[in-house]
């Protein structure tokens, strides 16, 4: 068999409905909860069209309990979870090695992603687009950061920013919430 081959699994977590699509190498893709088993498979689905569902190996089933216990608000350290992230860019997998060194609780920006790795603060909007584009989430705790001065910054999972302000929470961070933008008056 192609040790290549995706396969998928949907799971309930105390969170919602989370999947996970690994192939013989590692895991290769976390889809963050959704409200219902259908709509996660949809949204994991989109980004391996050609996956098939299965049953979990047992290391996939590890990275699964693992979540299941993050979602429950148990303190989980996801870095010996071994993933396939071939097909990344070079940079984008130096961002997801420094940003997968960013333990429960605690926080990092974009900006010390990018002096971490050795660049510049201008790399800091490619970061952001990294972490757009994780395709694990939570494995590489994108979720753990932030913009300039603390601030939530972007998300791209389900939920938006709320949902990284409440898994952010679940580990005891507060961050300040988010505002709509004012509106200038003259």
């Amino acid at each position: 068999m192609d040790p290549t081959v995706q396969r998928y699994h949907v799971f309930e977590t105390a969170g919602g409905f989370c999947g996970i699509a690994w192939n013989d190498l590692g895991i290769t893709r976390f889809q963050l909860p959704t409200r219902s088993a259908a709509a996660t498979e949809r949204a994991l689905l989109r980004r391996v069209p050609d996956a098939v569902p299965a049953q979990p190996t047992p290391d996939v089933e590890d990275a699964i309990a693992a979540a299941c216990r993050y979602f429950a608000g148990d303190s989980i350290d996801f870095s010996d979870i071994r993933l396939d992230l071939s097909g990344q860019d070079a940079f984008f997998l130096e961002v997801y090695g420094a940003v997968r060194q960013v333990r429960w609780g605690e926080t990092t920006t974009y900006g010390t992603v990018a002096k971490a790795i050795g660049r510049g603060p201008e790399t800091a909007r490619d970061v952001g687009q990294a972490m757009a584009r994780n395709p694990v989430p939570l494995i590489i705790p994108c979720h753990r950061v932030l913009a300039a001065g603390g601030k939530v910054g972007g998300f791209s999972a389900p939920g938006g920013t709320d949902a990284k302000q409440r898994m952010l929470q679940l580990e005891g961070v507060q961050v300040a919430p988010v505002r709509a933008q004012q509106a200038f008056s003259f």
